[in-house]
């Protein structure tokens, strides 16, 4: 079992591998996992893989994380790993700690979690806790450490999201009115501005989707 090949078999499943890190007595994570991998979509072919997926087509509720339970928990199933969620709680995992660890994922200005190719798009479906020991490739430096704009730390719209802090109820009563139209129909501002995220291809349909999941009724 090698890192690239994880990496070939979780892309045909429409995810990829966003890094991973070695566990020690202090991670939170199962025994016997000397691998944790953290698992998130794989753009832009996920979401059109998942408009196709019998969760989405059967319209009951949470398709996502239902259709992310049978793809990674069968892959689990084939390594002999254990499949892990950040959904399904509480308690809920670690994630942003888990992800701090990989070394390819780092906390931003604004301390949203920023990665070295999905920028401020990165999400997680899910993890896999591995019993082998896989050797990692090179973790690279934060993005944020040569952005020297920092657009993050101006991009709210609402002036919800700063690097003071984050007012959720503002943010989810700012996505309610006309000027929130913008992040309903495209992905928050904040998000979108980063460089790395614009290179990144996930598909506005997706934003759009998870907004509508955050915001709710």
């Amino acid at each position: 079992m090698t890192y690239e090949g994880l990496e070939m078999a979780v892309k045909a499943r429409h995810l990829t591998l966003l890094g991973g890190f070695h566990p020690t007595q202090q991670d939170d994570v199962p025994q016997g996992c000397r691998t944790l991998l953290m698992l998130g979509p794989d753009e832009p072919h996920f979401w059109p893989a998942f408009m196709q997926s019998p969760e989405w087509l059967d319209g009951d509720d949470d398709p996502m994380d239902r259709c992310s339970t049978r793809v990674i928990g069968e892959w689990a199933g084939e390594l002999g790993a254990e499949a892990l969620y950040p959904f399904g709680g509480p308690p809920f995992k670690p994630c942003y700690s888990w992800a701090l660890r990989t070394g390819r994922i780092h906390s931003s200005p604004v301390q949203l979690l920023v990665h070295d190719t999905a920028g401020l798009f990165v999400s997680f479906r899910g993890a896999l806790a591995v019993r082998e020991e896989i050797v990692l490739p090179h973790a690279p430096s934060s993005p944020c450490i040569h952005c020297t704009s920092k657009p993050c730390t101006t991009g709210c719209l609402s002036s919800a999201l700063t690097v003071e802090g984050y007012d959720v109820p503002m943010c989810k009563d700012f996505l309610g009115t006309p000027a929130g139209t913008e992040n309903m129909t495209l992905g928050c501002n904040v998000r979108r501005v980063c460089p790395v995220s614009q290179c990144f291809g996930r598909m506005p349909a997706q934003s759009a989707y998870h907004m509508r999941q955050f915001k709710g009724a």
